[in-house]
């Protein structure tokens, strides 16, 4: 499939820049990938499309404050973000490394613009991917805890304001975040709130928990001409035999298993790929499992495990959107994204969502 025709139009004021007050007074669209038809609702009414005995499975990976800021000697400033950590050396992106060169030693910068300590540059990769040893002995949690911003998408407009980055590191972060390691949030979660997830649970909706730790690679748009030849980047997930049990007996008795993400729905796909058809449905394996998953989802994937989808609205030319299509058909999706850039939906990370049935 030629990459091109995962593309549309989006006027840029309807990226939103901001959350809104209320995590679940954000617009959701409701898709029948079946007939086509369209339905605009609020994510406060999710339950009215829910059935007793359905099942949510979400993403608890909890967003570390992985973005950070440094300086050259010369004063110039530089923007990383990090990747992972290995005996005091760290794997980050690093913006504006046109200049650098291995052995040049920077300084990393706290939250309030000041010094924190020194970095030697050890290596220089492509696309700005630098490994770093850090002049100090703090782990690396203590060290982002004092330096880290939380690390928003390129599209959304930050700078080093600790105000605005207090409200990013509460709200760039769903209300049930768990297991820290993710360096983006799983987006389609930001909608719930506590008082939205109890109402649920009275009206007999299960939850389920899985943990994948969002890489920057989900950001990577697909360059090459067709998806097919597009790789796509390996991400560590997670689950325990507790939770496999819940979403296994909402199969069972007939429930419907809705990820609410697409990494949600990776994990799922990616485990269903590893048991056996039981009474002729697939069912995850009950001990539950651990790895990583580099699967990429296109159209003319049969999905084994999704029987309904939540999602955010994703940008042209992506594997997640890419993933959508899959689930819902290529027109179908394309027609609810006109459809919501008519209504003025908002955009991406921190914009409205959708429910795909």
């Amino acid at each position: 499939m030629r990459t091109e025709k995962l593309s549309y139009d989006l006027p840029p004021e309807l990226i939103a820049q901001e959350p809104l007050k209320v995590r679940s007074d954000s617009w959701l669209l409701v898709l029948n990938r079946s007939s086509g038809a369209i339905l605009d609702s609020r994510f406060s009414s999710l339950g009215d499309f829910l059935s007793s005995g359905d099942c949510l499975v979400l993403n608890d990976t909890k967003v570390v404050p992985a973005r950070f800021f440094a300086r050259r000697p010369t004063g110039a400033k530089l923007e990383g973000l990090f990747l992972s950590e290995d005996a005091g050396v760290w794997t980050v992106y690093l913006r504006g490394t046109r200049r650098l060169k291995p052995g040049d030693l920077l300084f990393l910068r706290d939250k309030h613009r000041t010094d924190f300590c020194e970095a030697l540059l050890l290596e220089k990769a492509d696309e700005g991917r630098c490994r770093l040893e850090l002049k100090t002995d703090a782990d690396a949690q203590t060290v982002l805890d004092t330096i880290g911003f939380p690390p928003l998408p390129p599209y959304i407009k930050r700078d080093d304001d600790p105000a605005l980055a207090a409200i990013d590191k509460s709200r760039y972060q769903t209300v049930y975040a768990l297991h820290a390691g993710a360096v983006a949030a799983p987006t389609a979660g930001l909608h719930f709130t506590q008082p939205l997830i109890e109402q649920l649970k009275q009206a007999g909706i299960r939850f389920a928990f899985i943990t994948l730790h969002v890489g920057a690679g989900t950001f990577k748009p697909i360059t090459v001409e067709n998806i097919e030849d597009h790789r796509i980047h390996r991400e560590q997930f997670s689950i325990d035999e507790e939770n496999a049990g819940i979403i296994n007996t909402a199969r069972n008795k007939g429930g419907r298993i809705i990820p609410v993400g697409t990494t949600s729905t990776r994990v799922l796909e990616t485990l269903a790929s590893k048991s056996e058809i039981q009474d002729l449905k697939f069912k995850i394996p009950a001990v539950g499992g651990s790895g990583t998953t580099e699967l990429f989802i296109t159209p003319g994937y049969q999905f084994k495990m999704t029987d309904a989808l939540i999602t955010n609205f994703h940008l042209p030319k992506s594997s997640l959107l890419a993933l959508v299509a899959a689930f819902a058909g290529l027109e179908k999706v394309l027609a609810a994204y006109h459809h919501a850039i008519e209504q003025r939906y908002r955009f991406y990370s921190y914009g409205d969502a959708m429910l795909i049935v």
